[in-house]
């Protein structure tokens, strides 16, 4: 499958599509990026004269690159309309901050998947190669019944 296809298929939408590009995916693993643009709206909020990237956004990032996009790739054709994506648990260490502006690269590596159930460790890199943040995350992904 096409990395613009997988992409095509993510159930989110502007404000809240943290996938700019996919580099890789394949039955083990994914890496993909995005760049945090200063204007999106919750940098008015957090930390105000000095924003930051919340950490609940950066997980939904990785979630996204390095969850919903292998698990897109993992069901392949039978990932459609029906599809039904939930996010089940997260086990964050956040290093560094994330600012405005900053282009992201997430790294993913496929623990298992069976049964719907996809767990990942996933790794969450700045420009400069240095770790923001790493995890292992888990969720569901399922056709309706």
């Amino acid at each position: 499958m096409a990395f613009e296809n997988i992409i095509a298929k993510l159930p989110y939408s502007k404000p809240f599509l943290f996938v700019d590009e996919l580099l890789h995916v394949d039955e083990n693993s994914a890496i993909g990026t995005y760049t945090y643009n200063e204007d999106l709206d919750f940098y008015k909020g957090h930390f105000k004269d000095n924003p930051l990237t919340p950490g609940v956004i950066l997980t939904e990032t990785m979630a996204q690159i390095g969850m919903v996009c292998l698990g897109i790739y993992l069901l392949g054709d039978t990932f459609n309309k029906d599809t039904v994506i939930a996010f089940t648990s997260a086990d964050m260490q956040f290093l560094k901050p994330v600012y405005p502006n900053e282009k992201v690269t997430v790294t993913s590596q496929k623990s298992f998947f069976r049964f719907g159930k996809l767990k990942c460790d996933v790794i969450m890199k700045n420009e400069s190669g240095q770790e923001v943040c790493k995890g292992i995350l888990a969720g569901m992904i399922t056709n309706k019944l």
